[in-house]
């Protein structure tokens, strides 16, 4: 059953479970996240490909974790040639927006005559991209990934993603990986793919940095991995909000609290609104369109609905906007009379999306934005994937003699005053060493 809930009238429980949702409760997967990382750190290849047979395919073998040549040409034989085209044209516009974001590879400037601070920007030395399959192909999500490492210039790109029952990678995204450059792809999915990225095994190397959303259990293996490699922003199960006004189009609502509530049984879908007459409608809708969904879809859609997600109602727009702030959600699409002024008003979201004509489906796919983003409620303080998520930067200083006359004085008495001598020795001994 669908819930319909009213802000109001909800208990301090029922309104911490509602921000919680599912991405948050993990804890119970810390014993099997630790014990394959354990494996994976001792016995390397092994115990991947032991987890692999348990986990995704039978018969997987050592020999079938690298994809090869003939897997990237037989999955270019399997798609239709619109799927490719599809595919190129998200690449392009997707491209094109982490372009934009490139930062200059170095700036300086002048803090007084003869000081000179500034940065130098350089790729991650290696990347490895986490590439979901579950029940179904994420080559959107291979090009939200590799595309910002590549224009990023990391020089060693490598892609994991869970082999399917035959044990072969997905086709659409191993094409998506080639039309992105990338031809290091690794059969390998769940925990065991993020401990043999963080170690390295015989096969996988390790990497400097992982990313990419996955399952609670891949959350939960990045969890315990946090301080041993760079894990990247909190991506767990996919959520959303609707949030709309009295002018919204209930059939609209409707139809996008759907986009992310097929995703999983534990992804997150709510519309909020301060209007009756459009939460009602929206809920006698919803049935009709569930129905027309695949029979599994539908199953995760009734779940989602009836436990992290559904309807709810607020006293005012206000007070709607305050609860999406509260709840910093993955995506959020504002279906307001004037979406620019709400905008205004929203702090935190992975991902804001204004108006009727700018479904949360086009941004996942090629509007150009990247929708690798954060949930859980860490869109409070982590932003979308990005250049910036495999790039780093250097701080870069130069002082000409001026400009070290006019430091040495305050350095010297700084030091001093925190008792470290042998910074205060450091610049004294300098200045006899120079004559200054």
């Amino acid at each position: 059953m669908i819930q319909f809930l009213k802000l109001a009238e909800l208990s301090p429980s029922d309104l911490a479970k509602l921000l919680r949702r599912a991405e948050k409760d993990i804890r119970d997967l810390f014993p099997l996240a630790q014990e394959v990382i354990d494996r994976v750190a001792r016995d390397g290849d092994s115990a991947v490909v032991e987890y692999a047979r348990r986990f995704d395919a039978k018969d997987f073998t050592a020999s079938m974790l690298r994809a090869t040549p003939d897997d990237f040409a037989r999955a270019r034989a399997a798609l239709e040639p619109n799927v490719i085209d599809a595919i190129r044209e998200a690449h392009r516009n997707i491209h094109h927006f982490h372009q934009e974001q490139m930062p200059e590879p170095m700036w300086f400037t002048e803090v007084q005559p003869g000081i000179m601070a500034g940065e130098k920007v350089t790729p991650v030395t290696s990347a490895g991209l986490y590439v979901p399959r579950g029940k179904g192909a994420f080559p959107s999500v291979m090009l939200m990934l590799a595309t910002p490492a590549r224009v990023a210039g990391v020089p060693r790109i490598i892609v994991v993603t869970p082999p399917t029952p035959d044990g072969k990678a997905d086709a659409a995204s191993l094409v998506a990986a080639e039309i992105c450059g990338i031809d290091e792809v690794y059969v390998v999915g769940g925990m065991q793919a993020i401990a043999a990225l963080a170690y390295g095994t015989e096969t996988i190397p390790k990497v400097a940095k992982l990313i990419g959303p996955g399952s609670s259990y891949v959350s939960a293996a990045k969890r315990l991995l946090y301080g041993t490699v760079d894990v990247g922003l909190p991506a767990g199960p996919s959520e959303s909000i609707i949030l709309t006004d009295e002018s919204t189009d209930p059939r609209l609502a409707a139809l996008d609290l759907l986009v992310e509530a097929e995703h999983g049984a534990e992804s997150a879908a709510i519309l909020v609104t301060h209007s009756e007459a459009v939460a009602r409608q929206a809920l006698e809708l919803l049935p009709g369109y569930i129905a027309e969904l695949p029979e599994w879809r539908r199953g995760f859609v009734n779940n989602v609905l009836s436990n992290y997600g559904g309807v709810l109602l607020t006293n005012s727009l206000e007070e709607s906007i305050q609860f999406v702030n509260d709840y910093a959600p993955e995506h959020l699409e504002v279906l307001t009379r004037d979406p620019f002024v709400t905008l205004g008003k929203l702090k935190n979201a992975g991902e804001i999306l204004l108006g009727h004509y700018t479904p949360i489906p086009t941004a996942n796919y090629c509007l150009g934005l990247n929708a690798i983003l954060p949930t859980g409620g860490f869109a409070r303080s982590f932003s979308s994937v990005s250049v910036w998520d495999f790039l780093k930067r250097s701080g870069v200083g130069y002082l000409s003699p001026e400009g070290y006359s006019r430091l040495q004085g305050i350095t010297a008495t700084l030091a001093d005053y925190e008792d470290f001598p042998a910074h205060a020795l450091a610049i004294r001994k300098r200045n006899q060493i120079l004559g200054i």
